[in-house]
């Protein structure tokens, strides 16, 4: 009787309080009432919305403003759009690993917003200042050097900007959820379908409202609107400190990964332990955190975890011996490898939607039905979050519950299930592209017609369909199945999948220009009209399968992080550190 009512009074403490490594914004273990949860994450969703709106803005109609006040040719303009987005998702690699290893999430957060709004002051000025205008007119067939250098050196300050605080923001989001309790960790699965819910609906607010402001009262006025709101927004976000729980960085993340594949190389001759008991559990400085279980994948790195000798004090020496944890640790970061390279295609995919696409609606008859309003071009990528928008809501809270109950599986389907069928929708969708572009082509060359612009949305709606599963997939698998600490770089990685994405397109496009402008009918030639992207779009269908197919290989053979879950009752955390 005594040791059931110790029982139900551990697990009140357990309900009571956060237990896993956070801290309240006074450095005390967070009481789990008053932290944390929906309360922190809507002044996080509430920052990501504004600064997806300014991004996604620019970004989607960047295009057209290369091609129409700077002059760019088609391909030039591509690739540089592919460059800017390329960059802007891979240099939060670096912003990552220095939350993750020095400042922390939170304060990487606003010091990166800081520079957001540099960046977005200085596209603004760009706008508005005479002497850095594109030009004296209106219409000016050669804009000033000193307007693209400014223009440009602001696109990549909102990148600096955006690379410490994209893979911080989501990461110090998931944060706010206790893996060690049931609920809040099925809240945090939630989490990441409506943070893709947000950034859609940013999305749809970016493409229409801030296109429209674009294309009709300019780009200064649209420039100015976003800089205030990201500022209001950036302020908004501060004033949840108290409500936040907080990670402290924990040193060089890196450092541990390099010791177990010394130590590794070291034992090579070792004999591996007949069970995994016998290897080096758990050191005091692990004991905080949570503890990692053995799995049989990549066994030559268990060789890193084998005490020698028990009596030699050198087994002290994180690079001559290494804990259970930290060895599986290092698997689950060599293991994440291949799914990145399969996920790529993913990037491409999205590079497609905010250039030559949008260039195609470009070409196209604008007018919906007998109305005499033009839908602008970059508009029409809104239909890929009305799809998302679609989806999101009825795979939350009506097909993940169905699937609890029939799989057994608290996430309904596994990660790398949801993330495999966003990659077969991305198939679907380039050769829907295909086979549109192709018979637009057609239609101009033998009718004489206009294509109408309505013929892009089914493949922008596939987009939006397959984000929802591949994007939300990928957010929540590189912050869960990377070590704890490493989470924002974790992010960084998902990030990093739609900038190398980005630079496989325009690596592509100079291929195929290279290859296909011998004979003079190139595939991406400097006009819609001149080229052949349908083409392209096949070849793009075809490198897509083939990667679903190795997709597909590694994912039936992929083994999940598995973790010993910390209760007060096991764990050597002393009341006094506990209590607030």
């Amino acid at each position: 009787m005594e040791q059931e009512l110790e029982k139900r009074k551990i697990e009140e403490e357990e309900e009571k309080w956060v237990l896993d490594a956070s801290k309240d914004y006074k450095g005390r273990v967070p009481l789990r009432a008053s932290t944390g949860s929906w309360k922190a994450s809507f002044f996080v969703l509430t920052i990501e919305f504004s600064e997806r709106v300014s991004f996604l803005g620019i970004a989607i109609n960047l295009i057209s403003y290369l091609t129409k006040v700077i002059h760019e040719d088609l391909n030039t303009a591509a690739k540089n759009v592919n460059y800017w987005t390329g960059t802007t998702t891979l240099i939060p690699l670096i912003g990552g690993f220095l939350a993750d290893a020095y400042t922390g999430r939170f304060l990487m957060i606003l010091l990166s917003s800081l520079v957001y709004i540099m960046g977005l002051s200085l596209l603004t000025m760009s706008q508005f200042i005479p002497s850095l205008k594109p030009c004296n007119i209106n219409l000016c067939h050669q804009p000033r050097k000193l307007h693209i250098v400014v223009f440009f050196l602001a696109l990549y300050s909102i990148s600096l900007g955006t690379g410490g605080y994209k893979p911080c923001l989501q990461s110090f989001g998931a944060d706010q959820y206790d893996d060690d309790n049931t609920q809040e960790r099925k809240k945090k699965m939630s989490f990441f379908n409506w943070w893709n819910f947000s950034l859609c609906f940013a999305l749809l607010l970016g493409s229409t409202l801030v296109v429209y402001v674009q294309d009709d009262f300019g780009w200064g006025t649209a420039s100015l609107a976003i800089t205030v709101f990201m500022t209001l927004t950036v302020i908004t976000f501060y004033v949840g400190k108290p409500f936040y729980r907080y990670r402290r960085p924990e040193g060089n993340p890196l450092t541990p990964v390099f010791q177990v594949l010394i130590a590794a190389i070291r034992k090579r001759k070792l004999s591996h332990p007949s069970s995994p008991s016998m290897l080096n559990q758990v050191s005091k400085s692990e004991s905080h955190g949570r503890l990692l279980s053995h799995t049989s994948r990549l066994r030559f790195l268990d060789k890193a975890a084998i005490i020698e000798d028990k009596n030699v004090e050198e087994n002290e020496n994180p690079w001559r011996l290494a804990t259970v944890t930290r060895v599986e640790e290092t698997k689950l970061l060599l293991n994440v490898i291949p799914i990145w390279v399969t996920s790529l295609i993913v990037g491409i995919c999205v590079a497609q939607s905010t250039t030559l696409f949008v260039k195609q609606a470009a070409a196209m008859n604008l007018k919906i039905s007998n109305n005499s309003f033009n839908v602008p071009p970059a508009s029409i990528t809104s239909f890929a979050a009305i799809g998302t928008l679609i989806v999101v809501p009825i795979y939350d809270k009506i097909i993940v519950p169905i699937l609890r109950k029939v799989t057994g599986n608290e996430r309904g389907i596994s990660i790398l299930q949801r993330m495999g069928i966003g990659l077969t929708f991305i198939v679907i969708v380039m050769v829907v592209a295909a086979l549109v572009e192709s018979k637009r082509l057609r239609m101009d060359a033998t009718e004489k017609k206009t294509m109408s612009v309505v013929w892009l949305i089914p493949q922008y709606l596939l987009i939006g369909f397959g984000d929802s599963f591949s994007l939300v997939a990928l957010q929540e698998y590189f912050y869960d199945q990377v070590p704890d600490s490493m989470r924002s770089l974790g992010m960084a990685l998902y990030l990093s999948v739609i900038g190398v994405g980005n630079f496989l397109s325009s690596f592509l496009i100079i291929i195929v220009d290279h290859v296909t402008g011998k004979n003079g009918k190139a595939w991406i030639g400097k006009d819609i009209n001149s080229s052949h992207l349908d083409r392209f779009y096949w070849l793009l269908a075809v490198i897509s399968a083939l990667n679903l197919c190795v997709y597909v290989f590694l994912a039936k053979r992929y083994t999940y992080k598995t973790v010993q879950r910390r209760t007060l009752e096991n764990d050597d955390v002393d009341i006094n550190i506990i209590m607030p």
